[in-house]
């Protein structure tokens, strides 16, 4: 499986975005997705997940409330909608997925995508 992030992008503080993660075979929907992110000098944290059939999702309490994680199987494609975006939202999001529950200690989160930048000024 490959995978595929975009939708990164600038926009004001209070602003929103949409990130999508597409991804290539026929694993896809076997597999629990999520969203990480590294903003510059710090680690790499886990932002969302969500179980292969959709009917768990995982959030970070950084973003509770304002992310929503998505999926759609037949399309092969995971969404991350980011609303009333902050400076502190600023990083590279990567996408990743993996066998498990989709939350970030009980999936062996193996397989990443490219990461899509996502600045938002204050």
């Amino acid at each position: 499986v490959q995978l595929q992030a975009s939708g990164g992008g600038l926009v004001q503080d209070g602003g929103s975005l949409r990130l999508s993660c597409a991804a290539s075979g026929r694993t896809f929907s076997s597999l629990a997705t999520g969203w990480f992110r590294q903003a510059p000098g710090k680690e790499r944290e886990f932002v969302a997940g969500i179980s292969f059939s959709g009917g768990r999702t995982y959030y970070a309490d950084s973003v509770k409330g304002r992310f929503t994680i998505s999926r759609d199987n037949p399309k092969n494609t995971v969404a991350l909608q980011m609303n009333m975006l902050k400076p502190e939202d600023t990083a590279v999001y990567y996408c990743a997925n993996g066998v498990g529950s989709g939350n970030y200690y009980t999936t062996n989160w193996n397989r990443w995508g490219q990461g899509t930048q996502v600045t938002v000024s204050s």
